[in-house]
């Protein structure tokens, strides 16, 4: 009989990247006369003859062979299908029968709220006991590690890892059947609680888990509440209850869970009565969950937290259905955000104010030598947001492009002529490859700007992107709202959102 066994188990290429892309009539005219009162504000000549003599489209993240030496070093990223689903966090909830698992994981859930959260239950995977075991089922052990199919619950908890539903059965201790009511369909998330008494037992479960937590109560507690519970929910009777403790659950605990203990992380004592313990779990997967692994090598990375509303505009952003109106809608929200974390990032002095009451109130005081440099066009998108949270900035523009087939690299520039001694916050929604990016900074680096002075602000960022920028200028801070899978064979942004530019000024194809 499986519940009796006693053997334990054991993720023709082009040279140049352009930032620049052919408009129709009104789009070039249209630019033209922003760049002519650029020129007018800033005093410099027209720019006219570099429109003239760009060509070809901007793809955001097209890849520069040979542009940039130290960039050649990087190697090229691919894409697995593994890839594509971040994975996510897999917390294991352990301890015997009436610990206190179950509340401790709804203690989780509750505080977890903006966040996707599952929990798989190990009593979802019990055997379907024979018409023989059926016979006999007082002498069933179901708290022996041979009770539960751990084959189904390690396929199910695979499928979740890599992004795909699953359906989950529903066992019934009434009939010792897992067919009886319709299975539960669980979806991927972020968080996935697996929660059993022997959910440690088996070392191929152990290591899909992120976290594990022993829920440590006392046994006399446990068996007060088991009563409680298999004669409410179960609908046995108190005899037959005490008969398989003192057969089974005890022998069970001191032989196969208790000795389990030794692989937690964590040891909760009381369970659901020690709610410091919980609120300390929670904080560390909260910043497990709101760090990407780029940020862990790059201390110059900081990833804006997600919540439901970040994660919602992006779904709109990116979905190719989305009207025009809509995206720039969505977009600006997102751009106001990274603007408002990347002003986070400049020096601050102390200041006090009298409040209208009389009193003193200690705060700081806002950076004042700061300005915007935008990369055209997709960075200009990013302007108005920035104009809004600093009233009067100055905004420079920097257009990047290639002059015929000759290989040439020439870049316009109208910036700050005091810009050596300001702040400066890059605009560009897209880190793709990184190479637009490395020959922004450097000209910003050719002007005089300290290269701790830049913080580069985009939505999406390639790891591709984020390696070159960071490995070539490992002082400047860039501030993003979502790391990407990667690029394609093609060297675009994937998932990504398609070309920015063209889907926040109107002029794609469609």
């Amino acid at each position: 009989m499986k519940g009796q066994k006693s053997s334990s188990p054991s993720l023709s290429p082009l040279p140049y990247k352009f930032i620049f892309i052919l408009f129709v009539a009104e789009s070039v005219l249209s630019l033209r006369r922003c760049l002519r009162i650029t020129d007018q504000l800033m005093g410099s000549k027209p720019v006219e003859d570099l429109i003239e003599a760009s060509s070809g489209v901007h793809f955001s993240g097209f890849h520069l062979d040979g542009l940039i030496s130290s960039t050649s070093e990087v190697e090229q990223p691919t894409t697995s299908a593994e890839d594509v689903h971040k994975q996510p966090f897999v917390i294991g909830v352990a301890g015997g029968a009436a610990s206190g698992k179950t509340t401790v994981c709804d203690m989780i859930i509750e505080q977890l709220h903006d966040q996707r959260v599952v929990l798989v239950n190990q009593d979802s995977f019990y055997y379907n006991l024979t018409p023989e075991e059926l016979t006999r089922v007082q002498e069933y052990n179901f708290d022996h590690p041979d009770a539960f199919d751990t084959e189904q619950l390690l396929c199910a908890m695979e499928k979740l890892k890599h992004g795909q539903a699953v359906d989950i059965p529903k066992y019934d201790f009434k009939s010792y059947k897992n067919d009886i009511f319709p299975r539960r369909r669980v979806n991927p998330s972020d968080v996935i609680i697996l929660e059993g008494i022997l959910i440690f037992h088996d070392p191929r479960v152990r290591d899909l888990m992120s976290m594990k937590i022993f829920v440590d109560t006392d046994a006399d507690v446990r068996l007060a509440r088991r009563i409680r519970r298999d004669t409410a929910e179960k609908g046995r009777d108190i005899g037959m209850v005490l008969d398989q403790y003192s057969k089974f659950v005890k022998p069970a605990f001191d032989d196969f869970i208790l000795p389990t203990k030794k692989y937690a992380d964590i040891i909760i004592p009381r369970g659901g009565d020690n709610p410091v313990a919980i609120d300390l779990i929670v904080q560390h997967i909260r910043t497990k969950l709101g760090q990407h692994d780029l940020c862990k090598i790059y201390p110059n990375l900081y990833v804006i937290h997600s919540t439901f509303q970040i994660r919602g505009m992006h779904t709109l952003i990116r979905d190719s259905q989305t009207t025009k109106h809509d995206f720039v809608f969505y977009a600006d929200r997102l751009i106001r955000l990274v603007v408002e974390h990347g002003l986070g990032h400049l020096p601050f002095t102390e200041k006090q104010v009298i409040t209208p009451t009389g009193s003193v109130y200690t705060g700081v005081d806002f950076c004042k030598r700061l300005c915007g440099v935008s990369v055209i066009r997709s960075g200009e998108s990013m302007e108005n947001a920035l104009r809004a949270c600093c009233k009067g900035i100055k905004i420079g523009k920097i257009l990047i492009h290639r002059e015929g087939d000759n290989g040439q690299q020439l870049i316009y520039e109208k910036l700050p002529q005091d810009i050596l001694n300001r702040h400066v916050l890059l605009l560009d929604p897209i880190l793709g490859t990184g190479n637009s990016a490395v020959q922004a900074i450097s000209l910003l680096l050719r002007k005089g700007v300290p290269e701790s002075n830049i913080i580069f602000l985009n939505l999406i960022s390639a790891p591709k992107g984020v390696h070159v920028v960071c490995k070539r200028f490992p002082k400047i801070k860039i501030v993003t709202s979502e790391i990407e899978v990667g690029l394609n064979e093609d060297f675009r942004v994937i998932p990504g959102m398609g070309e920015f530019g063209d889907r926040y000024f109107g002029t794609d194809d469609d």
